[in-house]
């Protein structure tokens, strides 16, 4: 799978990749901006903005006109904010891309930011905010990256809270807007049945007028990790379930150890033959869900893994979970040729599965030209997963699997976390080797 980059003028990068056998495309607009550049009074405001570009503008002046235009021609609209970027994309037939390029030039150039609609939609993202921790399968994330990322913005809430929701007026999102949504803070990903020429007459047609403003660069952006000592964060919550996220602090997207830290973490926990299920799960019935994952920004990272356990058992599974890490590093049961092998085809599968769909092709490109110093094809990602070898993974398990890098967050109906140390505590010594 190959792509085509281009710059346009005011310096709003375009990134094709044709997909000749499709009808269909994905034409995606990026900001590189998320929560990670706010603060404590206006934490939430990139997903508000998000929200509010679908409210009006001054070419379709109601979200029921956004919404008929999409529908006319079979589109499927949608965005979301992550704490480093901010996404918008249209998904239709190829042969009405033009009216996907109009209308998210129209969003995210001409969003009229109605005060009345501001303060409606404060009640459609607190209600989110509240849905969020009702669903402590997704909030649990949120509570790790609070514990993790204690001190920093990235340990803030994509969503904010409901105060700083509440607070927010107009004159904050344009400002915000300003700021962060120029050229050269955005990128343009077009993947599907579509060809580079094309694709850059329609972009500098409809995102050459965009202004190039000075980009406000927020304070405190770079982290720099100061944990010394396993952290431990409980979220007390009435649920019959508890949830947690157990992890190693690790590192960033252009690392050049990410690979093997991606292959360990597929071997700890990445499918229903991997170390966490079988011996969490199939063995002891401690679990329904478990899953190992990478979750890298740009300069830092980690390696968790999630279960939703049963409560009166949830301390037992803590400590499975643990001793799984400590089994990785033991000479008696080491990883594996098999294991290794197992790991490389599960990533690999994965990977080209998902890029059978546009809108994940085009996720896989732009993420990696906002964020990474190369952008790989598929096919180069697939030779640097093959090329890894059994003592780069044990180098990264030895590396990340240390007490300093320890951390567990709970949702659960606990009044304290003492069970939870005490399991830590005994399986440090293990875990140190």
């Amino acid at each position: 799978m190959q792509y085509a980059k281009s710059v346009l003028p005011n310096g709003l990068r375009v990134i094709t990749i044709p997909m000749p056998s499709l009808e269909s495309v994905t034409v995606s607009i990026w900001a590189k901006t998320g929560s990670r550049n706010e603060n404590s009074k206006n934490n939430g405001i990139s997903h508000f903005l998000e929200h509010m570009f679908f409210k009006g503008t001054t070419n379709r002046p109601t979200a029921k006109q956004i919404a008929e235009e999409i529908d006319s021609i079979g589109g499927i609209q949608n965005a979301g904010t992550s704490k480093e970027y901010t996404q918008y994309y249209i998904k239709c037939r190829a042969d009405k891309i033009e009216t996907a390029f109009d209308l998210l030039s129209d969003m995210t150039m001409n969003s009229l930011l109605d005060h009345k609609e501001i303060e409606r939609e404060k009640g459609t993202i607190i209600e989110e905010i509240r849905m969020y921790e009702d669903t402590p399968m997704i909030s649990i994330g949120e509570v790790f990256e609070s514990l993790v990322y204690s001190g920093h913005t990235l340990g803030m809430d994509i969503a904010g809270t409901e105060k700083t929701v509440s607070e927010m007026k107009r004159g904050d999102f344009v400002d915000y807007r300003n700021n962060f949504y120029t050229p050269e803070n955005m990128i343009l990903t077009i993947a599907g049945g579509v060809d580079e020429k094309s694709v850059l007459a329609l972009s500098q047609k409809y995102f050459s007028k965009m202004p190039n403003l000075q980009i406000c660069k927020s304070a405190n952006l770079h982290y720099k990790t100061t944990q010394d000592k396993p952290k431990i964060k409980l979220h007390n919550k009435k649920k019959e379930q508890t949830h947690v996220i157990l992890g190693f602090l690790a590192d960033g997207k252009n690392y050049k150890g990410k690979y093997p830290q991606t292959i360990l973490s597929a071997i700890l926990g990445g499918g229903m033959s991997s170390r966490m299920f079988t011996e969490v799960r199939e063995r002891r019935g401690l679990a329904y869900a478990i899953r190992t994952s990478m979750d890298r920004y740009t300069d830092i990272g980690y390696i968790g893994t999630y279960a939703g356990l049963d409560t009166k058992r949830a301390v037992e599974a803590v400590k499975v979970m643990l001793d799984q890490h400590h089994q990785i590093l033991n000479s008696k049961s080491q990883i594996l040729i098999s294991e290794l092998t197992k790991a490389k085809e599960f990533l690999k599968g994965h990977l080209a599965l998902a890029l059978e769909d546009t809108s994940d092709v085009s996720s896989f490109f732009g993420d990696q030209e906002l964020f990474s110093k190369k952008v790989l094809t598929p096919e180069e990602v697939f030779k640097k997963i093959d090329k890894v070898t059994m003592d780069e993974v044990n180098f990264e398990a030895k590396r990340l699997f240390v007490p300093e890098r320890l951390n567990l967050a709970i949702i659960g109906p606990y009044k304290d976390d003492s069970k939870f140390k005490n399991i830590m505590r005994s399986n440090l010594g293990k875990v140190i080797k």
